[in-house]
Formats: structure tokens, sequence, C-alpha cells
């Protein structure tokens, strides 16, 4: 969930700035401290803006989070091509699972779950954030569709889903550890589901 520099309302002045480095800071603090101890003025004092500015423009840490989760989904995500319907969703799997197992983005997308689950404008940035995600995995089936691998019809959103969903289980729900086999048998299975033409 690696955050890239969004768009400010003056591309390249002072208003992208102020947001890249508040931005910046966030996922800093975050990282460091976890969603709990998020605060404006942690905030305001690494990125080097004023709290007045922070208040003034993010109203508080749900706008905070909000803000880095709306710049996270326009951010491209390096979906696999790899010819094959069943080594892209074992590779888009096993990519979640290096998002939160990184030693760098692991916290950070980890704060933001939680944050999600403890605040109602977070939870809807993140719902858009995984909407964004889920249409830009989208052509790993509308692809295999194409090549005859799975039925027409197929829903794309719904593959990309029940692929990544058993990762998220055992990370939030279960809290049990996820690697590369976790990631392998939540794509297996959710090809099994394609094939079926339940999905």
């Amino acid at each position: 969930m690696t955050i890239a520099e969004g768009h400010g309302r003056r591309p390249g002045g002072r208003s992208a700035r102020v947001r890249a480095a508040v931005r910046s800071a966030t996922l800093s603090e975050l990282a460091e401290k976890g969603y709990t101890a998020l605060t404006v003025e942690g905030v305001a004092a690494r990125s080097g803006v004023h709290k007045t500015t922070v208040y003034r423009r993010w109203g508080g840490v749900e706008g905070l989070i909000a803000d880095a989760l709306e710049m996270a989904s326009e951010e491209p995500w390096p979906i696999p091509d790899t010819g094959s319907v069943e080594d892209d969703l074992r590779a888009l799997a096993r990519l979640v699972v290096t998002g939160f197992t990184d030693p760098d983005e692991g916290p950070v997308s980890t704060a933001f779950i939680a944050a999600a689950m403890q605040n109602s404008a977070a939870a809807v940035a993140l719902r858009r954030f995984f909407a964004s995600r889920h249409d830009q995995a989208a052509p790993i089936v509308t692809r295999a569709v194409a090549r005859g691998e799975l039925p027409s019809g197929t829903d794309p959103v719904e593959v990309v889903r029940a692929a990544v969903a058993p990762i998220y289980y055992r990370l939030f729900v279960s809290r049990e550890p996820v690697d590369a086999a976790v990631a392998d048998r939540a794509a297996g299975a959710a090809l099994a589901a394609a094939r079926a033409g339940t999905l």
C-alpha cells in the first residue's frame, strides 16, 4: 500500500508540496506509532507544516487517514500479466501478503485497516481504495475469459475478492501468520470457484 505522490490544487506548487509533506508524515507516524497514537500535532511536527494548517485542511486524524487512502487509490498497482490466470492470481495474492509482511509497508497497511475499523470516514476511504484495487486487478480475469481459461460471464471483481479474502481473514480475524503458501492456496480456491462457474 505504498502511497505515491498525488495531485495538489496547483501541481508542483505549495499546495502540492504541503500535501506531500503531510502525507509522508502521516505514513511515518502510522508506521512508528499505529493509528491509535496518530495525532495532528505529531504529523504537523514531523512534516514541518503548522498544526493550524493541518487542522484547517484535513480537519483531524480522520481526514489525514482518508486523504492518504485517497492518494493510495490513485497509485497504479503492479498487476501481474504472466499469460496464465493461475499464475496471475497467485502473484496477486502474494502481492497482498507482501503488502502486510514487508517491514516498511506492513505497519502502514495494518494501520489503515485498524483506522477503518474504528472510524467511519476511514472506512469509506478504505472501501474506495479497495474498489480501485479491484478495478485495477480485473484485467487478470477478463484476459483469462478471452483466452478461454474461465467461463464467459465470470465476475472479475468477485474472483479478485475471493483470491485475497482468506489473507485478510488470517491477518485480521484469526490472527494467523500469512506467507506465500497461504497466498497460493487462496488463489487456487478462487480459481477453482471461477472455473466451476460460481463466480
